[in-house]
């Protein structure tokens, strides 16, 4: 028996959780409110995304007040206990969707962190991602502002190709891979309609190889440390990019995430650290686009995602013992998809609300842009994987990467 079958997953509990962040983070009070007042956008983006790997998009839409503000279901799933107390009154009835709109900085022409604030890459991705799960791109209030959206992406490229991640020049491969992603998401990537892509895609593909190490792993610049964050950011954009063929060494980048893993099932973002669930995603999402997932042990690492649960109020932290966060919870929940755990029918899962529907019912997440697979698939999102000769289980095997196009360096 698998260590993940000794410690179940706590579903209701985890979509409880999801659901009391809401009034959380409204909360000046709060220690949520407190720590993400910043990068809200991010926050909700990680809400949405976990609870959509849960629920079905009614259930999401539901529960969190998505793009309608309906009745919840008390029965399915009670308010928590620690959900505000601030008199009805007093409160503004507001969907998460005009939330997003009302983020827009009108000045940079990209979407910030909360409401007033700059706009800057890393939110901007955030809430196209919250768009293209609510299946609201073509809302309206987006399609005004489209073309300032894309602007605001086009005009921090720099001349070597990478991207700064606001007005302010900071340099970072993780805005590489925001600027690739959100254009794709908004098919803006290549040419189309008789209009140029948006930005130089081969430039920007050429930087990021450029900043591949000698180890096989990538930082945020040329010349700095290795990093799982920044890997899965760099992977990603090449993926994206379509041009996989830039890495140098696929193997030995595979065999340093493979070291990744750690004695007690959990993964690392670099040698000599401790093991942390956010990394279930950044190494695996890297590994199943390289076609190399079966180089680390899945049950191992099914199991210590399950031992990092709060199985009292639910989510997930960063390991066991430690405090919950939305973060981790949407990485574990994530982990434990791209680790196809969650989808086996064998898949332990306390809840009294699926019942014996268990693992088979959950939605899939993919790991170049990670939204649900359904999601990406009606978007018809373009992305390239690796196929390798020895491979004993393809990459293509998995149903939620066959939209791909496949590159067999082998064959090179």
């Amino acid at each position: 028996m698998s260590t993940s079958q000794q410690t179940p997953f706590y579903h209701d509990l985890h979509v409880k959780y999801i659901q009391s962040l809401a009034s959380k983070i409204d909360s000046p009070s709060s220690y949520e409110g407190a720590v993400t007042k910043h990068l809200r956008m991010s926050g909700i983006y990680w809400s949405l995304t976990a609870l959509s790997l849960l629920v079905s998009p009614e259930e999401v839409d539901s529960l969190m007040n998505f793009t309608s503000l309906p009745k919840l279901d008390s029965k399915q799933y009670p308010e928590s206990e620690t959900q505000s107390t601030e008199p009805k009154s007093t409160k503004k009835s507001t969907t998460i969707l005009d939330f997003v709109f009302e983020c827009y900085d009108e000045i940079s022409g990209g979407f910030g962190g909360n409401k007033h604030q700059d706009g800057h890459m890393l939110y901007t991705l955030s809430a196209i991602q919250i768009l293209a799960l609510a299946d609201c791109l073509s809302d309206p209030r987006f399609v005004s502002i489209r073309p300032r959206v894309i602007l605001f992406i086009q005009n921090l490229q720099q001349d070597d190709g990478s991207f700064a991640g606001d007005e302010w020049g900071e340099v970072d491969t993780r805005f590489s891979y925001c600027a690739l992603s959100a254009l794709s998401i908004i098919n803006q990537l290549e040419k189309n309609d008789g209009n140029d892509a948006a930005i130089d895609v081969e430039k920007a593909a050429q930087y990021i190889a450029h900043c591949q190490n000698f180890d096989g792993g990538f930082g945020c610049h040329p010349g700095a440390e290795s990093h799982a964050g920044q890997i899965f950011c760099c992977v990603g954009a090449l993926s994206i990019a379509r041009r996989l063929d830039l890495l140098k060494d696929p193997e030995l980048l595979c065999w340093w995430l493979s070291e990744r893993q750690c004695d007690s099932g959990g993964l690392n973002g670099r040698p000599e650290k401790q093991a942390d669930v956010c990394y279930s995603w950044w190494i695996l999402s890297s590994l199943c686009i390289l076609g190399r997932v079966d180089w680390i042990r899945g049950d191992k690492l099914a199991g210590f995602i399950c031992k990092c649960q709060d199985d009292e109020d639910g989510g997930i932290a960063d390991r066991p013992g430690d405090m919950v966060d939305v973060f981790h919870t949407f990485f574990g929940i994530a982990g434990l998809s791209l680790l196809g755990t969650s989808h086996q029918h064998d898949f332990t899962v306390v809840s009294d609300v699926i019942g014996d529907k268990k693992g088979d019912r959950y939605r899939k997440i993919d790991p170049i842009y990670a939204l649900p697979t359904d999601i990406c698939q009606k978007l018809k999102l373009k992305g390239q994987i690796v196929v390798m000769n020895d491979t004993s289980i393809t990459t293509t095997d998995d149903d939620r990467l066959t939209q791909y196009e496949s590159y067999n360096p082998d064959k090179v």
